[in-house]
């Protein structure tokens, strides 16, 4: 796949006709999925490309007061467009989503971008809109010169499969259900960082984390994880939290990674969440702590994807 950032209409350079999948697809869940599938089986059928013209940030930040978690994804960068080719994309077009953008209308939205992506068919969801005048997806079928295909809203146990209910699903720690409903598994990505070293002396060593990308963190709590470090999967069990017990007041992420040992200060690994075992909740002692955590890792280490924990 290839990887375009551009600036306006004019950076794009197409040497093939298109199926083009329109939208922000932050997380590249199983709705969006649809989508793409939809694509490829129009490309294949039609020789033509599978293109996806896209925003690197959310196109909220040129509309609303700002807030830090406007800069939070589901999905770090290169994951996303990890995803965007498994599912089959052939070329990326990433752009900002600007106020001089913002106000293109969707007419020249067509006439600029859509027809200089060589576009014969267009993939979009039901509830897409596009032009600063806010046109839907009849409109597109009338305006643009080609075929429109609209893929219907995928749901799920009778709701919408969306971005907004995998975020509250990250926030209130169901991180079963946030992985089901991505179709992959959610991670964290971070270097490894000094911490206190406590859990060294209670033989529960952790590696501790300071996040290097702009994603959303589950909530406080133990989880089942897995950890990759350099390139290897290891089981482990993951909080994140202030822990209490120790009068902590900062946010840790700290993971007990099972059957690794030595030292990787400095080294990015990554975080996959797996399940949550229990909330974070302060203790009476060392000996509670411990038997606590004791009973954690055999969750974790027992822990398999139908387990229901």
């Amino acid at each position: 796949m290839e990887i375009q950032e551009i600036k306006n209409y004019k950076d794009i350079k197409v040497s093939q006709d298109s199926v083009l999948v329109l939208g922000y697809f932050d997380g590249l869940h199983r709705g969006h999925k649809a989508l793409f599938d939809k694509a490829k089986e129009i490309a294949d059928r039609d020789n033509l490309q599978v293109v996806v013209l896209t925003f690197k940030e959310s196109p909220r930040l040129a509309f609303v007061k700002f807030t830090p978690d406007l800069l939070l994804h589901l999905t770090y960068p290169e994951k996303r467009y990890a995803k965007f080719a498994e599912y089959g994309v052939d070329r990326l077009y990433l752009a900002d989503f600007t106020t001089t953008f913002s106000k293109t209308s969707s007419d020249d939205f067509i006439k600029y971008y859509i027809d200089s992506l060589s576009a014969k068919t267009i993939v979009v969801g039901f509830d897409y809109k596009f032009g600063h005048d806010r046109k839907d997806v009849t409109d597109l079928a009338q305006q643009f010169n080609g075929d429109v295909v609209v893929v219907p809203e995928v749901q799920d146990n009778g709701e919408k499969i969306s971005s907004t209910r995998i975020r509250q699903l990250i926030f209130d720690g169901n991180i079963k259900e946030v992985n089901r409903l991505l179709g992959y598994n959610f991670s964290t990505r971070g270097i490894v960082v000094h911490g206190d070293a406590r859990g060294r002396t209670i033989g529960f060593p952790t590696a501790n984390l300071a996040p290097i990308d702009r994603t959303f963190l589950p909530a406080d709590g133990v989880y089942v994880s897995d950890v990759l470090v350099d390139g290897k999967r290891y089981r482990a069990m993951t909080s994140i939290g202030k822990n209490v017990t120790f009068g902590g007041t900062d946010l840790r992420l700290e993971a007990n990674i099972f059957a690794f040992e030595g030292d990787i200060y400095g080294e990015s690994i990554e975080i996959i969440w797996l399940d949550k075992i229990r909330d974070m909740v302060k203790f009476n002692g060392i000996d509670d702590l411990v038997a606590q955590l004791k009973s954690d890792k055999s969750i974790a280490l027992n822990w398999k994807k139908d387990s229901q924990n």
